[in-house]
């Protein structure tokens, strides 16, 4: 993939595309971890191959366990770091691997050191290093709350009870509850703030801990949302997974049979999925595309006209940035909301796509929690470049874009490959199926 300039290619009909998605990053490192808790081997098959999760691989390798791969198909088979040990974990830029891997450190005889890319230690993970420290682990953070810190495992945790504000991710949540089934008390997680966003993804830790044999309960709805989560200690067993395709990176190709009027079909799209379907596809339909299913996959047809929306996006905040390029070509005005915390990411998202759009003339303003978009028409002016400000999400965006606004150059356009490598070749095969 070019790391420079990336011409985002134009659309000049409905594209019509039939595509197979690469596997989930969220369900992906999810199952690494609980394959390196289980009692025996795990196999997962449809794994995304990608830099978020070569980090989750290369960070389980260090923490001992034993990882070996072949394609998309990777064997897991536990282990632990020598006694005494010290183990130095690059967290990248990946959020999980920030986020779910402490716990796992704690359960070691090592002392695990965790760093990442300049951008990783801007990114919220306090409040899981205090929760840690409540359920009895030591960690040396100089204060910091943040990057780099040194997790002192002693071979387990006594865990218990303990209340955190997850407001600023889920990913807070879920690193406790994926390895509470190991801690000695296992853990009763209460949530007190603002609602905690992603809660799908709170939803899919859950179901892949019931399935790899874990007792999980949720509390009490408040307003509509649990916020607090029981794990009983005891054994896991991952067995043989197959991980869904991604359906967040699915997003911009959805957007694109919107943008264009044309229609774009997902295959293997779940049934039954582990991510937050329901609501992805409910935004694409209030948008003004319609969804079928049949033999070949998920079909969502555009018909040329997009409907602005008022949407709350905390369940699918990773599908903001594409639909805000979707909003900005729409019919009318658009409000997002319930991505604040989006924010604190690879980027300020809503402070980067509110500027690039800006910069072609679009209409975005800001908001405490989200954006308002009004469209107008956007032109690309000579030697202009879309900042990705280090963010696959900016990308995806400026590919959406680019089918409507002819003329937009991508900087650092190899940043996708966070969670999509080969994520341009893709798109120029959608742009070159199309009908003209």
């Amino acid at each position: 993939m070019n790391s420079g300039r990336w011409r985002a290619p134009a659309a000049h009909g409905p594209v019509r595309a039939t595509l197979r998605l690469p596997g989930s990053k969220s369900i992906t490192n999810r199952a690494l971890i609980l394959a390196a808790l289980s009692d025996s081997p795990s196999v997962l098959r449809g794994v995304l191959q990608a830099r978020d999760t070569s980090l989750a691989i290369g960070a389980l390798r260090a923490l001992g366990c034993t990882i070996d791969s072949s394609g998309t198909e990777v064997r897991v088979t536990p282990g632990r770091p020598t006694l005494g040990s010290t183990v130095r974990v690059d967290v990248g830029n990946a959020g999980t691997v920030m986020r779910f891997l402490p716990a796992v450190a704690a359960l070691t005889p090592a002392d695990v050191a965790f760093d990442g890319d300049p951008r990783a230690r801007e990114r919220p993970v306090g409040g899981l290093l205090t929760a840690l420290r409540t359920l009895g682990v030591a960690i040396d953070d100089g204060g910091r709350g943040a990057l780099p810190f040194t997790v002192h495992g002693a071979g387990s945790v006594a865990g218990g009870p303990v209340t955190l504000d997850a407001s600023g991710s889920s990913q807070l949540v879920s690193g406790l509850l994926l390895a509470a089934p190991r801690f000695t008390a296992g853990v009763t997680v209460r949530h007190s703030g603002p609602p905690v966003p992603s809660l799908p993804h709170i939803e899919m830790t859950i179901r892949m801990l019931r399935d790899a044999g874990a007792t999980v309960a949720a509390g009490p709805a408040s307003a509509g949302r649990p916020d607090s989560w029981r794990v009983e200690p005891g054994p896991l067993n991952l067995g043989t997974l197959t991980v869904e395709p991604d359906l967040s990176n699915a997003g911009p190709f959805l957007a694109a049979a919107l943008v264009t009027g044309g229609s774009v079909t997902i295959r293997d799209w779940p049934t039954a999925s582990l991510q937050a379907a329901g609501a992805i596809l409910d935004v694409i339909t209030r948008m003004g595309g319609s969804v079928s299913r049949g033999p070949d996959g998920l079909t969502v047809t555009g018909t040329g006209t997009i409907s602005g929306i008022d949407a709350d996006l905390r369940d699918i905040p990773e599908l903001c940035l594409p639909l805000t390029s979707v909003a900005a070509l729409a019919s009318g005005p658009s409000t997002l909301t319930g991505v604040g915390h989006t924010r604190a990411q690879e980027t300020d998202r809503l402070a980067a796509i509110a500027k690039e759009i800006n910069a072609l003339g679009g209409d975005v303003t800001e908001r405490p929690d989200g954006l308002t978009i009004r469209p107008r028409p956007l032109a690309a002016p000579a030697g202009h470049a879309f900042q990705s400000y280090d963010d696959h999400r900016m990308v995806m965006a400026a590919a959406v874009l680019g089918l409507g606004v002819p003329g937009i150059d991508v900087l650092n356009v190899a940043t996708v490959g966070k969670t999509f490598p080969d994520f341009t070749a893709r798109w120029a095969e959608l742009v070159q199926g199309e009908e003209s």
